[in-house]
C-alpha cells in the first residue's frame, strides 16, 4: 500500500508539469531497497496522485515575499507517503530521503524564481480496515520460464 499523495497550490499547474513529478516519484519509490536489498514497494501497488488546491492561503499572504523582492504569490507542495507497517525505521528514512531529493531537484528551477514551500511526511499504519481489489499485481509477478 505505498501511496504518495501530493497536494499543491493550484497556481503551480501553470508553472510545472505535475504528471512528470508523479512519474519521477513513482520511479524513485520503485528503486528503494531494504537492508536485504529487496525492493521496498511492490510495483503494482505503487501509486502517486497529485491534487491542486484551487483555494488556498499560505503564510502571511505575501507581505514578506514582496518585501524580499518577490511577487508575494507563495506556492506550497505537501507530499504525504502512506505505507503499511513492517518496514524498518532505516528503510522509512531511506524512502523519505529518496523522495525529498527528487522533489528538491524537480522544484529547483522554480525555487530560483519564486517562493515555495515543500513538505514531505511519511505515515505508517495501523490500518483499521484495509481492503484491496485489483488486477494490477498479477501484471508484475514473475512467471517462471
Amino acid at each position: 500500500m505505498p501511496h504518495l499523495v501530493i497536494l499543491y497550490t493550484g497556481q503551480l499547474d501553470a508553472e510545472v508539469n505535475m504528471t512528470t513529478l508523479c512519474r519521477q516519484m513513482a520511479d524513485a519509490m520503485l528503486t528503494v531497497k531494504d537492508e536485504e536489498g529487496k525492493q521496498v514497494f511492490p510495483t503494482g501497488g505503487t501509486r502517486v496522485l497529485a491534487y491542486p488546491a484551487p483555494h488556498y492561503a499560505v503564510a502571511d499572504g505575501g507581505v514578506a515575499g514582496q518585501a524580499a523582492g518577490g511577487t508575494g504569490d507563495y506556492a506550497f507542495v505537501y507530499l504525504n507517503v502512506r505505507m503499511g507497517r513492517g518496514r524498518t525505521e532505516a528503510t522509512q528514512q531511506r524512502v523519505g530521503q529518496t523522495l525529498v531529493d527528487v522533489a528538491k531537484t524537480f522544484f529547483a528551477p522554480l525555487m530560483a524564481q519564486r517562493h515555495i514551500g515543500i513538505t514531505l511526511q511519511i505515515d505508517v499504519g495501523p490500518e483499521v480496515f484495509d481492503a484491496k481489489h485489483s488486477n494490477l499485481h498479477p501484471l508484475f509477478q514473475k512467471v517462471a520460464p
